[in-house]
């Protein structure tokens, strides 16, 4: 099993969840972040530590956002590795919590 980042990360940003990672299997998108679902493993930590609380295993994905599943998947290879956290974006409390963000997910 895996963990997946869902819909509210997006145009938040926060990496807290990357510090805590053991495996470094978060990547960095210019909006977003993902799980490498070949690198996670499953340890629960970044759950916790997600401000937007928009990580989840994936038998648990809420309902209408199991796409983040292949998502994730697809972006993961493409982005660089992300291994310790960073500042959020100026913006994001403003974006925490915004319902249907796919729309703003930078590629």
């Amino acid at each position: 099993m895996t963990h997946v980042v869902t819909d509210n990360c997006i145009k938040c940003k926060y990496t807290d969840c990357v510090e805590v990672c053991p495996v470094d299997c978060f990547h960095a998108g210019p909006n977003f972040l993902v799980i490498d679902p070949e690198e996670c493993i499953d340890c629960t930590l970044c759950v916790a530590e997600c401000p937007a609380q928009a990580i989840f295993p994936e038998a648990d994905v809420p309902a209408g956002q199991e796409h983040f599943l292949a998502l994730n998947a697809e972006l993961a290879p493409r982005w660089p590795v992300l291994d310790r956290r960073i500042d959020a974006p100026p913006d994001a409390d403003a974006w925490n919590g915004v319902p249907a963000k796919l729309p703003h997910l930078e590629r």
